[in-house]
């Protein structure tokens, strides 16, 4: 379902990332640079007790503790590297979600998505590891079979609508929390259908299954296949922890 661009986008994006992190180093440097620089006033001389802590770190270069505040990290994915659960209430989905990404046979070809396989694969929800983490920002990805010798976990997707409630639960009870707000179908013979896979300025889920007419192929394991891509997209509207979902749900 996705396109050989797929990894030519992502190289691009870590070479203007690349580009962007250099230029801010290359402005810091130019502003220490600058502080140093005689510009023909003087300034007060600054006198320092040697004897002191302050004094002897200056002495030898080192910043003191006390002169810069420690950056605050960045907050880190609500629901970690832990397992966690997809569900769709409106049509009983409560599945469990496992980590993918390109299928490593496709790679110098057109790299495409690794899918669920194995006796549980109808029941099993892929996140793609070259999507964003639920909760960060950006587009997190997933995918799950319609069918799979069988009814599988998104058989009812396309009775989703827009302002329905997509959740995330993870073992210790923090939620993850989306409302949908578009359903449609691509051909994923179009181009321009590896859109639904690429990063996003605001917080999104992307869900991804089979949809229109079954084709069959005479394809000795599957059968054959589906003539689109069914697609839900949906906005985050919050992220709660362990103990405000709890009481959300209690309520």
């Amino acid at each position: 379902m996705a396109a050989a661009g797929q990894r030519t986008l992502r190289r691009r994006l870590l070479l203007v990332l690349g580009g962007l992190t250099l230029a801010a180093g290359l402005g810091l440097l130019s502003v220490g640079l600058l502080s140093i620089i005689d510009t023909g006033s003087k300034a007060e001389p600054v006198l320092v007790d040697l004897g002191s802590e302050q004094g002897r770190d200056f002495a030898f270069g080192i910043s003191s503790p006390t002169a810069t505040a420690e950056p605050t990290p960045p907050p880190g994915p609500p629901l970690g590297d832990a397992p966690y659960q997809f569900v769709i209430d409106s049509i009983g989905v409560n599945a469990p979600v496992r980590t993918y990404g390109l299928d490593p046979a496709t790679l110098d070809t057109t790299p495409t998505p690794e899918v669920p396989t194995g006796p549980d694969a109808a029941e099993v929800v892929a996140w793609y590891d070259f999507s964003a983490k639920p909760g960060t920002g950006g587009n997190a990805v997933f995918a799950g079979h319609v069918t799979w010798f069988g009814a599988a976990v998104f058989y009812a997707l396309d009775q989703v609508k827009p302002g329905d409630g997509i959740r995330l639960i993870g073992q210790d009870g923090t939620e993850v929390a989306y409302t949908v707000s578009s359903v449609f179908e691509i051909d994923p013979n179009d181009p321009d259908a590896v859109t639904a896979l690429r990063p996003t300025d605001k917080p999104v889920i992307t869900i991804i299954t089979c949809g229109g007419t079954f084709v069959n192929t005479g394809d000795p394991v599957f059968g054959g296949e589906y003539s689109n891509r069914l697609i839900v997209r949906g906005d985050l509207v919050s992220v709660k922890p362990p103990a405000a979902a709890a009481a959300s749900v209690g309520g």
